[in-house]
């Protein structure tokens, strides 16, 4: 797939407007950097009004496994629900994240695109170091998997299978497998509550136009 991973879809103005209105949003890659700021926006908002729900829009190729790890505890430690959307695309870590928001409000819009494989890293130096780096990969691999198993209700073992290569979903298969619990039709679906009137979206938020290149590298 050929989009541009750096590419981010939104401004500081519009990430502060709806961070107001408790969405938050990661789109590009996820690193330490935006991870951590992602990590202090949930608690923040959590702190502020544990009964009402956080939205995460997710368009992502995904990125960092310790900070996808790190947001994932933070997702399940909540007071507050916490509603996740596939925008154009949620790969990797982004699936990861998608899946992992609370059950029932897990939502794809319709053309987003879902990616499910292992994560990779470089392993050097000695013996012993390969060896040691070796053991620790495996181990959070099989952490990932088992997470993805629980968040989807598929089994560890077919999760495994499914991500030895890259698996792309479309956003019915992926309300199929289990990653999402519905495909957005109306946009009431997953605003909160002070984007829920036209006029409101239309004077304070103003996005710009974006296009997805879909078309898949083989």
């Amino acid at each position: 797939m050929t989009q541009d991973t750096d590419q981010r879809i939104f401004t500081e103005r519009h990430r502060q407007e709806l961070a107001h209105r408790r969405v938050l949003v990661l789109d590009g890659e996820l690193n330490d950097d935006n991870g951590t700021h992602l990590m202090t926006q949930l608690l923040t908002l959590a702190a502020d009004a544990p009964d009402e729900t956080i939205a995460l829009w997710i368009h992502s190729p995904g990125g960092s496994v310790p900070a996808m790890l790190a947001i994932r505890d933070i997702l399940k430690s909540l007071p507050c629900a916490v509603s996740t959307v596939a925008l154009g695309w949620a790969a990797s870590a982004g699936q990861f994240l998608l899946s992992a928001g609370t059950p029932g409000l897990r939502y794809a819009m319709p053309h987003a695109k879902v990616l499910l494989h292992q994560g990779s890293g470089g392993i050097g130096g000695t013996a012993v170091d390969v060896e040691l780096q070796a053991e620790d990969l495996r181990h959070t691999r099989d952490t990932t998997l088992r997470l993805i198993a629980e968040d989807t209700g598929q089994s560890p073992q077919r999760v495994y299978e499914d991500s030895l290569r890259d698996h792309w979903f479309t956003a019915q298969e992926a309300l199929e497998y289990g990653f999402v619990d519905a495909i957005v039709t109306d946009f009431s679906q997953i605003a909160p509550p002070g984007l829920r009137r036209p006029t409101g979206l239309t004077s304070r938020l103003s996005f710009p136009e974006h296009t997805i290149d879909t078309e898949e590298q083989r």
